[in-house]
């Protein structure tokens, strides 16, 4: 399900990342500049392979060459530890309550059978523990920023089979049509 690369320089979706603090907002009021940061346990990029791999071709030529597959920023899931998730706790940082999950419903989330979640299993090897997905959350990272914290974020990717199986449940959660419940009424 997972593999490493140590030899790997760039981005592709499907990387796993750890210990992130975006920035969702900041601000200059007076002379102070206010910030509104979260920490994000671990993440996992969404952005096409292709798209990241010609991204990084283009950061690799000079300044005079035509650079029009350049991408400003990377399209991210967080992924939060699964216990907590499960017990409703995964957004207490940003003050949020959540649904607590029974083991019946908690079951449909660890078989990808709620389409809202994706569930990554652990992986000891690379220090990840049971982790959940939650398609309604999403970020961009600008993709400078992500090259800057490679090193020391990066902890592995998914393997292709399952990278595209993760891509494919996102767009269909993202795609879906939605209808507010006094429309079907």
């Amino acid at each position: 399900m997972y593999e490493k690369d140590s030899k790997k320089h760039n981005i592709l979706q499907g990387d796993i990342f750890q210990r992130f603090n975006y920035v969702r907002w900041a601000e200059l009021i007076g002379e102070n500049i206010e910030i509104d940061e979260i920490e994000i346990p671990f993440f996992v990029v969404l952005t096409q392979s292709c798209d990241l791999w010609w991204d990084f071709e283009d950061r690799n030529k000079s300044e005079n060459e035509k650079r029009d597959k350049y991408i400003q920023s990377i399209l991210v899931c967080p992924a939060y530890i699964a216990d907590l998730v499960k017990s409703g706790e995964h957004l207490e940082g940003v003050g949020l309550i959540m649904e607590k999950y029974n083991s019946k419903r908690w079951d449909i989330i660890k078989r990808n059978n709620n389409e809202r979640y994706h569930f990554l299993e652990r992986n000891e090897e690379l220090g990840m523990p049971d982790l959940v997905i939650d398609f309604k959350q999403y970020y961009t990272i600008p993709t400078y920023i992500l090259y800057i914290l490679y090193k020391s974020h990066f902890i592995g990717s998914l393997k292709p089979l399952f990278r595209e199986n993760l891509s494919h449940r996102f767009a269909f959660y993202l795609s879906r049509i939605g209808l507010p419940d006094g429309i079907l009424q």
